[in-house]
């Protein structure tokens, strides 16, 4: 399929160096006919240690508070300066599942920084949720230098309501509805509550923000919650998550034509295409669209035209023999075309985006989720979350999560995204989705404001889905859209990070300038993760500087080359 066909907005990479929060060329102030909201004033923390014994807030249990003197903290393979802050830990809506038995509460911590900027960030997880990660903030590009936290949020984290990241939860109906949408409408007051005590104040300003699912969050936030925040950033976000995640176990059906089978004869999905297969098909995109954006850089920022120019038929050698990594099958072709069409039904109706050919193809992170998602996470999450009723655990764990993935009917499982029983009165779609994704009025006529940015090589969340949703938000909101929304394509990028991508930047300080200061942002600076930086980038191109910077631009405008200048530089491109 050739995605020309479908409206292929694409973003280029605007600047915005991670570390200089600096705002690139910014656009004329807010639409006059929207309210200008003041900016946040700062405050010194008055209390924290006490608040364990002190604080009476409904429905809550704060288990502990403690105060983190200024210094390192460490969340996975990355280590960031954090200022000295309140760490306050509880429990809200404790609680024992009459259906399944199991002890439930929506679990958070919240950080108080002592010199604090009077904002308040809910930070929102990704994946299934089910653990209070480190509030530190981390919400934008990969290894984020300049979290909320040190920007000088309080910062919330949760579980969004279940104590363990596995699909099990969805058997209780309520916990559904709290990983769905529930979870942030009853924490944010009480956090906002808990901001009040530890300060004398409440916020002046609060911001939803995350990436994946919690690009998910903070999009139904965006809808459901205009009124309890002022701004929304939303990351490769799973808009439609539960069309997202039955289309991966449908892509496991198809790269398994062309698999080899294990000892028990199922399909080793990673032997459909191999690593070195996905880097050929990459450096053949590269060499088709590379000059697109005007200048032959080893990078490709006008993805859109690029689906015209590359054909995976005439530019990629189909192999006469064994497969060597310079070549790849007709089969392969056949499969791989029809996965980045998309899904259809039996009446030829699309079910979900599909992808685009894009030189992150050859990411590890695009690779896991064809490959190593759908029989584990994506096949629980349909099974559990996304399917009414659940299925039931013994009749889950008598099968292999692939055998479940194999089994999946698009024509038969597919609609019960849709459905609901007497027990579960809310379909999976319900609760998942924004009403309304594509009306936000309520958050603009308060003066809102909202940042989309999403990889070009998201191999989970379709960013052609994101790209058709801003079109809509456009076309409902009479092409004004971007006076309070603005989505930003990052080329390259897989899901949320990594990739041959910039994709280190900073989209939170752009968004606070954006609310409280009408300073709508044209472009955002990109980082490549080179050596050097605090976590390096290992599958960036080698014929790239070590410090590369782009642009990432508001969609549909690309990066293109200014005829003159260092191509390593953002300064170079401009968005057209």
């Amino acid at each position: 399929m050739n995605h020309s066909h479908q409206r292929t907005p694409l973003s280029p990479l605007l600047p915005l160096s991670g570390i200089a929060l600096s705002l690139l060329a910014m656009a004329a102030p807010a639409h006059a006919a929207l309210p200008q909201l003041t900016a946040a004033q700062p405050a010194t923390l008055q209390s924290c240690t006490d608040l364990a014994s002190r604080l009476k807030l409904p429905d809550t249990r704060i288990t502990s508070s403690e105060l983190v003197t200024e210094g390192n903290l460490t969340i996975k393979e990355m280590t960031t300066p954090v200022p000295a802050h309140c760490l306050v830990k509880g429990k809200m809506k404790e609680r024992t599942s009459p259906v399944d038995g199991a002890a439930y509460a929506l679990g958070f911590e919240i950080r108080l920084p002592v010199q604090w900027n009077g904002r308040f960030l809910y930070q929102a997880n990704g994946g299934l949720d089910g653990e209070v990660v480190p509030a530190l903030g981390a919400v934008s590009g990969g290894a984020p230098v300049a979290p909320a936290l040190v920007q000088g949020f309080a910062v919330l984290s949760s579980d969004a309501g279940h104590p363990t990241p596995s699909p099990f939860f969805g058997v209780d109906p309520q916990a559904r509805l709290d990983y769905g949408y529930q979870a942030v409408g009853t924490l944010t007051p009480m956090a906002k509550s808990l901001i009040q005590s530890a300060y004398g104040k409440g916020p002046d300003r609060s911001y939803l923000a995350g990436c994946s699912n919690g690009g998910r969050h903070a999009m139904v936030g965006a809808s459901r919650y205009a009124d309890q925040y002022d701004g929304i950033l939303a990351g490769n976000p799973g808009v439609y998550l539960p069309k997202a995640a039955a289309t991966q176990l449908w892509k496991a059906q198809q790269y398994a034509k062309v698999a080899s089978k294990d000892a028990n004869g199922q399909p080793n999905l990673k032997s459909a295409v191999t690593p070195a297969e996905f880097k050929l098909i990459s450096s053949k995109i590269v060499e088709k669209c590379d000059a697109l954006d005007g200048v032959t850089d080893g990078q490709v920022n006008d993805v859109a035209a690029c689906q015209g120019a590359f054909n995976l038929q005439r530019d990629v050698p189909t192999c006469t023999g064994a497969r060597d990594g310079t070549c790849i099958s007709a089969e392969q072709k056949k499969v791989l075309t029809t996965i980045f069409a998309g899904p259809k039904n039996s009446k030829g109706e699309a079910l979900y985006p599909g992808t685009w050919w894009d030189p992150g193809v050859m990411g590890s992170n695009f690779a896991w989720w064809h490959f190593d998602a759908p029989p584990t996470r994506n096949a629980g999450s349909v099974a559990f979350i996304f399917t009414t009723p659940p299925i039931s655990v013994a009749d889950f764990r008598a099968k292999t999560g692939m055998q479940y993935a194999m089994e999946f009917d698009l024509e038969t499982d597919f609609p019960r995204i849709f459905a609901t029983t007497a027990l579960y009165p809310e379909s999976p779609w319900a609760y998942m989705t924004p009403p309304n994704a594509t009306d936000l009025s309520g958050l603009k006529n308060r003066g809102g404001k909202m940042i989309v940015f999403h990889g070009t090589a998201d191999s989970v969340f379709s960013p052609i889905d994101t790209a058709q949703w801003m079109d809509q938000l456009q076309a409902h909101h009479g092409n004004q859209a971007d006076t309070f929304a603005r989505l930003f394509m990052v080329p390259g990028m897989n899901h949320c990070a990594g990739g041959p991508a910039n994709d280190q930047f900073d989209m939170l300080a752009p968004l606070v300038a954006w609310v409280e200061q009408g300073k709508a942002p044209d472009t955002v600076t990109a980082n490549a993760r080179g050596a050097g930086a605090n976590v390096v980038n290992t599958e960036l191109p080698a014929s790239w500087s070590a410090n590369r910077t782009r642009p990432l631009c508001v969609y549909p405008k690309v990066a293109r080359y200014n005829g003159t200048g260092d191509v390593e530089s953002a300064s170079s491109f401009s968005c057209k």
